[in-house]
């Protein structure tokens, strides 16, 4: 049995993240769902009082779920959106007709299940973790609201996630590839056979492409338990994309026919496959399997060209240009990296990196480098993160020595970042045509944006 201080309610947001904190951390994990399932069962399965879409995947979950979420409220639905793990605020995981709730609003979802949480302890072996415990805020949330839909996102894998207590209508597979390999395996088909977790009998799965491996576990889990499968490249599609100012114009083949002159403000082609993973499960949603009611086009264009992702290839800051990309595994790099290419003229472009130790440093650093003039390895503060140093020495074996550049304290690397980018010549570029690329992981992506908005409004 787990031992445990009683929950108190809390007065205000501090108290809350400290409460919250002070359980177990996402990072470490018992797979079992039979907290999270005990805590709803004694909250009433708010989970059951509304329908639900829910997103796995390795990359893009965040994004789609927020394009989901547009494209709905767009209808005339009330939403609710769960996402994970937040940017700056753990507000942010928790957001209601498009909005995170407020600090106020937050502190209130907490003390709703706090006089539970202590029941569930008693009787666990393991205390609810944090993850779980902000689940169940979010599940009751949505209930109370009510929603007319609740846009799900799993915080790791599938199977054993907390969320995976929601029977959803429609279930969302992005990309898989390797991530939290300690967790859910080093091969992409023992991660997808995790994922494939949340489909649910009678569901509606839509599919990002995939490894032929990986399609089939997924096939086989759908067979399983008669859900059905729409797969991307057989049913729905990106026709085009091509980089316009402030984004990309797409053309979209979705469940219930095309979808032409989609401006989305986001870079990169792996945004467009978000998009058309949302549209498709939007489609799936109001009209079943066979997409037999299409959405207005005119509401889909209105919908995706309000879109944003906070911390997703986001430009915060000009002169010189400093853009925010939270990947933080390989597969996720490579796309950024892509993006850049494809989207952007930066020369010199100087990344920041700050990657957890958990992380696959030296896939991430490789697919960077042929985006990247010079590093400056860095680290977050958190005792999860790497050292900058140690990072360094994994930079050098793939940039060189003299592409390679340390300061431990984040502000420090971006202020170096900065004169290395708006120098040029170093690196042979064209004076004033450079930029900073914050990376690595979300945590890093969060402490530099918190420091970068901070700054431009004590200027303002």
């Amino acid at each position: 049995m787990s031992e445990t201080p009683r929950t108190q309610s809390v007065e205000s947001y501090a108290a809350a993240e400290q409460a919250l904190l002070a359980r177990w951390p996402e990072s470490r994990l018992e797979p079992s769902l039979d907290r999270i399932a005990a805590l709803t069962e004694l909250l009433g399965d708010p989970q059951t009082t509304y329908p639900v879409i829910h997103l796995t995947g390795t990359n893009g979950k965040t994004t789609t779920s927020r394009m989901i979420d547009t494209l709905i409220r767009a209808a005339g639905l009330r939403t609710g959106r769960f996402t994970s793990p937040h940017v700056e605020s753990m507000t942010e995981r928790v957001s209601v007709d498009g909005e995170p709730l407020s600090e106020e609003a937050f502190v209130g979802a907490y003390n709703d299940i706090a006089p539970y949480l202590d029941l569930v302890d008693r009787d666990a072996e393991h205390p609810l973790s944090f993850f779980e415990t902000v689940v169940g805020m979010a599940l009751a949330s949505f209930a109370d609201a009510p929603v007319d839909v609740a846009v799900v996102e799993v915080g790791m894998g599938g199977s054993w996630d907390a969320t995976n207590v929601c029977d959803a209508r429609v279930a969302v597979i992005g990309p898989i590839s390797v991530d939290h390999a300690k967790y859910l395996g080093d091969r992409p088909v023992d991660i997808a056979t995790e994922k494939a977790g949340i489909i649910k009998p009678g569901s509606v799965v839509v599919v990002a492409v995939q490894e032929p491996e990986v399609a089939a576990v997924i096939a086989d889990r759908a067979t399983e338990v008669g859900a059905t499968v729409l797969w991307e490249g057989r049913d729905f599609g990106v026709e085009s994309f091509v980089p316009a100012v402030g984004g990309q114009m797409v053309g979209l083949r979705g469940l219930g026919g095309e979808y032409d002159e989609i401006f989305i403000p986001l870079y990169g082609a792996h945004q467009a496959q978000n998009a058309v993973l949302a549209l498709a499960a939007v489609e799936a949603f109001q009209g079943g399997a066979d997409g037999d009611r299409p959405l207005d086009i005119e509401l889909v264009r209105e919908a995706f060209a309000e879109v944003t992702s906070p911390g997703r290839l986001e430009v915060i800051r000009r002169s010189p240009t400093i853009v925010l990309d939270a990947a933080h595994n390989p597969h996720g790099a490579a796309a950024t990296a892509e993006a850049l290419q494809e989207s952007f003229t930066f020369s010199p472009l100087v990344a920041v990196i700050g990657v957890m130790a958990d992380k696959d440093a030296d896939g991430i650093l490789a697919a960077f480098e042929p985006a990247l003039s010079a590093v400056v390895c860095t680290q977050a503060a958190t005792e999860r993160a790497m050292g900058a140093e140690d990072l360094a020495e994994v930079a050098r074996g793939i940039y060189g020595q003299d592409r390679v550049h340390v300061a431990r304290r984040l502000e420090d690397a971006i202020d170096l970042a900065a004169t290395l980018a708006e120098e040029g010549g170093t690196y042979g570029e064209a004076i004033g045509s450079g930029a900073v690329l914050v990376t690595g992981s979300v945590v890093t992506v969060g402490e530099a944006r918190r420091m970068l908005t901070r700054h431009t409004k004590d200027r303002s």
